[in-house]
């Protein structure tokens, strides 16, 4: 299953010792990726609390599973178009392409074929289900894997699960959110797989920021249930009803006096809701066009409430800026500045705009190119501190598997999306 997130935290700066830094921009008259050596900054020290333990094969083509065949077939070939950029038909060490299928089962059988071969790195495969198949076998060969979903249950040392989390989006944005002093937290979410995640993910990013619990309230994707969800989060029945239950009897009484009474109690300040931060986790156009009309109906309104979302809502952020409730809300996604190289090859190459999920494709095959300059495909390699900058910004490998990315925080405006804080370069490496 791929994440709501996956088809396209807090961050540190301080000076970490620089291994090797990818850049993946491409440059004029030179390849799809070039690789620079970053010397140490000065004074500074190796952590051996982050050492890497010693995983990983030596030598070996680079195994790209994907799914070729079956309803996901459409991305497969996308990640196989952009890990081509980086692996030309000539290249060596050679990308060896395997079907998946988009199963489990297809998946298992692709990666055993990999390593029968001597294939020495995994990138793939595409779906949660195929990564969970696809981790005990490269784990027992030690073969190192960079998958591309984003549910970070995947991961484990040897198993970097690439997409984008619900936890990276939720740490970034709700740290910006904080650092403006927001940091009374509420929730709207879907009642998913995606907003269940999400919901866990807010909890313990504040907990971590020492925040309050966070309200939390699900919605499925109807009408009836948005305006409840609303309702109840807003807490309006306590806030507002009572003032509204004045105005109506005073209206009732059909005279000038309660007429009069009517039109003060209508100007009568309702209570703030018991939060200035709302995650709002809708992903579809039409859901946010009715959060835009409950938010205000309830007296939910920025800027005393801060709206935040999640990366989805990038390409949505253009139809939400006609929904004048919206402008200002917050999220958290990567800087489509720093794919611009890439894109510009990828249509010049196939003659069509990459597809976001591509990104990945291009991402995990510079870093397996990197790795292979280097002589090996370790877990020492890998989980270089200053991380690797990708097509969708800067990203850290930890030797536990978790991945951090330096993601940008956009807000809605009224022609395109500003930049409130831009994407870091430099990142702390996560411990594990």
């Amino acid at each position: 299953m791929i994440h709501e997130s996956s088809v396209r935290s807090s961050f540190y700066r301080p000076a970490w010792i620089v291994l090797g830094t990818l850049a993946l921009a491409g440059c004029a008259g030179q390849g799809p990726a070039q690789f620079l050596g970053v010397a140490p900054p000065s004074g500074g020290v190796a952590h051996p609390e982050n050492a890497a333990p010693a995983i990983g094969k030596t030598s070996g083509n680079v195994a790209l599973l994907v799914p070729l065949t079956g309803p996901l077939a459409p991305y497969g070939q996308a990640l196989e178009n952009a890990a081509k950029l980086v692996f030309p038909a000539d290249a060596s060490p050679s990308l060896d392409v395997r079907d998946t299928g988009g199963t489990p089962q297809g998946a298992a059988a692709a990666a055993q074929a990999a390593i029968a071969a001597g294939d020495g790195i995994i990138l793939g495969p595409l779906t949660s289900p195929e990564a969970h198949a696809v981790a005990p076998i490269a784990t027992g060969a030690g073969v190192n894997v960079l998958s591309f979903t984003n549910d970070s249950s995947v991961a484990s040392p040897g198993i970097w699960p690439l997409g984008i989390s619900p936890r990276q989006q939720v740490d970034r944005v709700m740290e910006v959110a904080a650092g403006q002093g927001r940091t009374q937290m509420a929730a709207l979410l879907p009642d998913t797989d995606f907003g269940r995640q999400l919901g866990s993910d807010i909890s313990a990013e504040s907990a971590r920021l020492s925040e309050p619990s966070p309200q939390i309230v699900f919605f499925d994707q109807d009408f009836n249930s948005v305006n409840h969800a609303v309702r109840e989060v807003s807490d309006f029945s306590s806030r507002g009803e009572q003032i509204e239950n004045e105005i109506r009897q005073a209206r009732n009484l059909d005279t000038a006096a309660g007429r009069e009474q009517a039109r003060q109690l209508e100007h009568q300040q309702i209570p703030p809701p018991p939060f200035n931060t709302l995650f709002i986790g809708a992903t579809r156009a039409d859901t946010l066009a009715e959060f835009a009309t409950f938010l205000p109906y309830y007296d939910v309104n920025q800027p005393q409430v801060q709206f935040l979302g999640p990366a989805l809502w990038a390409p949505l952020a253009t139809q939400m800026a006609h929904q004048s409730v919206l402008l200002g809300a917050m999220y958290a996604a990567p800087d489509p500045a720093a794919a611009a190289a890439f894109n510009t090859k990828y249509q010049a190459t196939y003659g069509a705009a990459a597809p976001s999920i591509a990104n990945l494709g291009f991402d995990a095959a510079a870093i397996a190119k990197l790795a292979a300059s280097q002589g090996n495909y370790t877990t020492s390699v890998l989980t270089a501190p200053a991380g690797f900058t990708g097509t969708d910004g800067t990203l850290v490998l930890a030797p536990n598997g978790q991945v951090q990315r330096g993601l940008a925080v956009f807000q809605v405006a009224p022609q395109t999306p500003a930049v409130v804080s831009p994407a870091p370069t430099q990142l702390r490496p996560p411990v594990g």
